[in-house]
């Protein structure tokens, strides 16, 4: 940790997104991570930070990854845990997010950590209950610790942000991970590129701080980085492009494209991976492939956003 983080306090109770974050916000994330990444590779892999706290885990969307990614966080921090799924509450008998959120907190709940359909709803939440609130996913608006673990990843192998070219490839308009990407990188230095089709960019992308491009092949051999998204088919309206031969076509990481590549390219997607379709199979298990270190990165992160809420929290009391 460098001596301007250790000045740095942490302040926050909530983490709902990166875009009203600081560098030196971010990049203090970023340290306290680095510090419990050894956590998990002891014997007994466990701290006390939150020893007699409980994390509620209110997820309303379906999700593999980043669920268990938070529980094991908690659990590593000596927290209780609280497992909510939708299907199995209230609010399949109509409970609104409020009432349900007030009912947990009730039980003693100290941080929620929240995905929802709805864009602000992990805000709406922070204004109305005590407890710690942390986004997990929200709409189309920010995913802030895939964020974080994605940019903790860049800077663990290329040692800094600052004057990488980094492209984020694919449905750009319905991915909330390009949203808190774009916020953070941009921020910490680094140039970042939009590529995919026109159907698929952000309505008001001159606004964004990153250059556009609609084509891969046209970025390939420019860029330190490329982030593959995943086609969301389930948040799509209509046919936003021909086929998925042709988006595949013009958009696909290849092993082709892979040739023209710089040799050390880091290759990364937030998963669940559409193999063939955003990216060939060869390319995501290759040498330039960092997915499966972004889901280990993942927990060291979220246990240090899990860590700093609620030292902010107590701060408050």
């Amino acid at each position: 940790m460098n001596r301007r983080s250790k000045k740095f306090k942490w302040q926050r109770k909530h983490l709902l997104g990166l875009r009203d974050l600081s560098a030196e916000e971010i990049t203090y994330i970023l340290d306290t991570a680095k510090g419990f990444e050894q956590v998990s590779k002891r014997s007994v892999k466990k701290a006390p930070p939150l020893r007699g706290k409980v994390v509620c885990n209110l997820f309303f969307e379906d999700s593999t990854r980043t669920r268990n990614s938070f529980a094991l966080a908690a659990s590593r921090l000596s927290a209780d845990i609280i497992e909510f799924t939708k299907k199995s509450s209230s609010v399949s008998k109509g409970e609104t997010l409020l009432d349900t959120a007030k009912n947990l907190e009730a039980m003693g709940i100290d941080i929620v950590v929240i995905r929802h359909s709805a864009g602000g709803a992990p805000k709406f939440l922070s204004r109305s209950i005590n407890a710690c609130v942390v986004n997990a996913g929200d709409g189309f608006c920010e995913h802030p610790t895939q964020g974080l673990l994605d940019i903790y990843t860049i800077r663990k192998i290329k040692g800094t942000l600052e004057g990488l070219k980094i492209a984020i490839v694919g449905d750009i308009a319905h991915s909330r991970v390009a949203r808190s990407n774009i916020w953070a990188m941009s921020k910490l230095g680094a140039e970042v590129i939009l590529v995919g089709p026109p159907t698929l960019m952000p309505a008001q992308v001159s606004r964004l701080p990153v250059s556009v491009s609609y084509t891969l092949d046209e970025v390939i051999e420019k860029v330190d980085v490329i982030n593959m998204l995943r086609i969301q088919f389930e948040r799509l309206g209509g046919n936003p492009f021909p086929s998925v031969r042709e988006y595949s076509h013009y958009f696909g990481l290849t092993v082709e494209r892979m040739k023209r590549a710089k040799p050390d390219i880091l290759v990364m997607h937030p998963g669940p991976i559409n193999r063939g379709l955003e990216i060939e199979s060869e390319v995501a298990d290759g040498p330039n492939s960092v997915i499966l270190e972004q889901v280990t990165n993942g927990l060291a992160v979220r246990m240090a956003v899990l860590f700093l809420v609620n030292q902010a929290a107590a701060q408050w009391k």
